[in-house]
């Protein structure tokens, strides 16, 4: 057994925030108690955690991992070390990989690779559309057979709305939400950054808001319809997060995601044409950001997600509209949301809601809280530590961010998966 003990417990699930100790026998929990109720009971091993906040491990829904086909910016060994370095016990894996992940073979191979890995769980996201085409639907019976915990075609919309409302009926079926990128490309018109002001003085197209929000409209009516649920990937509209909201009030079954990136960042960051600013969708005006953190505050945006989507450098090295999309995320997401923290504009217990509880609930996930019974699945954060985000302490195999040369606040000192400690003193291994 496994006793931590003498830390701040951090469990949004039961809405307690307190001195409690936490013993682990096994994978699981078998208690939660009181600090010193465990004193005198003989354990294999006793982690301190004076000035840490034990929290349930973070769940990410949105990674990409790469592997198979692009290993090269990529390996789900490397993610999955990234992500328990960053606090992570679960994270979720998106489909576009090579071959995309539409058959029960891509989904096993993810998964049997994630166990061997032997750090963080790697939960595979089976793709709608077979090659993420939009004309033909995988077998989504067969995909969730293999272990896939929601179905996406992430990177691509659902344009037509037929095969959407088939999926969403298939998938109420298989008690699976759908998890959509929301982006009608007739409206964004291959563009690169915000639609605004500085897109025109900088000579860059745009994608207006707009392109989201008629999307995000389509699936609530979709999913009024069919009774069906769907997820919304990295909101970054203030008229979005609205659009949910009344979807929310009116008991339709929806639940969204926003980034760390969409909540610190503006438009600005792109400056002078820096690609590690370069995301979908793109960092928004100041009006939109302040809407999304408002929207995280009450609960209308569920859950942080990282859209952690590394690259080469080659890809990014380049003019700007050429560059690919996206950013690292696995390290940074857990000090980035702390500082929301600090400043006053969530709560620690909202904070970690967003990045585990509420995530685990959203896929129907066995983690995110602190319970006898629940997987040992925890983290031990110290909420204070400084640290740079520097090449060297960089594990993904890219080093794609916007965020690199930043004096961060607050990282994992200790992590638990399964009751094994995977990492001690911020560093991979463990007993």
């Amino acid at each position: 057994m496994i006793l931590i003990e003498n830390g701040l417990l951090i469990d949004p699930s039961s809405n307690r925030e307190g001195e409690f100790d936490v013993l682990i026998e096994g994978e699981r929990i078998k208690d939660v108690q009181k600090r010193g109720s465990f004193a005198n009971l003989q354990v294999q091993r006793r982690i301190d955690a004076k000035g840490l906040w034990v929290v349930p491990g973070l769940v990410d829904l949105h990674v990409h991992l790469r592997e198979p086909g692009f290993e090269w910016k990529e390996t789900i060994k490397t993610g999955a070390e990234a992500a328990v370095l960053g606090g992570y016990t679960s994270i979720c894996c998106m489909p576009n990989t090579k071959p995309t992940n539409d058959c029960a073979e891509v989904s096993k191979f993810i998964i049997e690779r994630g166990r061997a890995c032997g750090t963080a769980r790697v939960l595979p996201i089976g793709s709608i559309s077979r090659g993420l085409q939009g004309k033909e639907m995988s077998a989504l019976s067969e995909l969730r057979e293999a272990g896939c915990v929601a179905f996406s075609d992430d990177g691509e919309p659902i344009w037509d709305s037929g095969m959407m409302r088939r999926a969403l009926e298939w998938c109420l079926m298989l008690d699976v939400p759908i998890s959509c990128h929301e982006e009608d490309k007739n409206l964004s018109c291959g563009g690169c950054m915000n639609e605004s002001a500085l897109s025109t003085r900088m000579g860059l197209k745009g994608m207006p808001t707009v392109a989201e929000d008629v999307m995000i409209a389509r699936d609530i009516e979709l999913a009024r319809y069919t009774g069906g649920k769907v997820h919304i990937c990295h909101v970054s509209s203030g008229r979005s997060v609205e659009l949910i909201r009344r979807a929310k009030n009116d008991g339709i079954r929806i639940t969204a995601e926003v980034t760390p990136h969409h909540l610190v960042l503006t438009e600005d960051a792109v400056g002078d044409y820096d690609t590690n600013a370069k995301m979908s969708p793109p960092l928004r005006g100041e009006a939109d950001r302040l809407a999304l953190v408002a929207g995280l505050k009450d609960g209308t945006l569920d859950a942080i997600a990282s859209d952690h989507a590394p690259h080469e450098l080659d890809s990014k090295q380049v003019e700007f509209a050429k560059a690919t999309f996206g950013i690292l995320g696995l390290q940074t997401s857990l000090p980035l949301m702390l500082d929301f923290v600090r400043n006053g504009s969530i709560s620690k217990l909202r904070a970690f809601d967003a990045l585990s509880t509420s995530p685990a609930k959203v896929f129907g996930l066995p983690g995110g809280r602190l319970a006898a019974g629940a997987p040992a699945d925890i983290s031990l954060i110290n909420p204070d530590y400084r640290w740079t985000f520097r090449k060297e302490v960089v594990k993904s195999l890219s080093m794609n961010s916007p965020f690199m040369g930043r004096e961060l606040a607050g990282i994992a000192e200790t992590v638990l998966v399964g009751g094994k400690v995977v990492v001690e003193r911020q560093q991979l291994g463990g007993a």
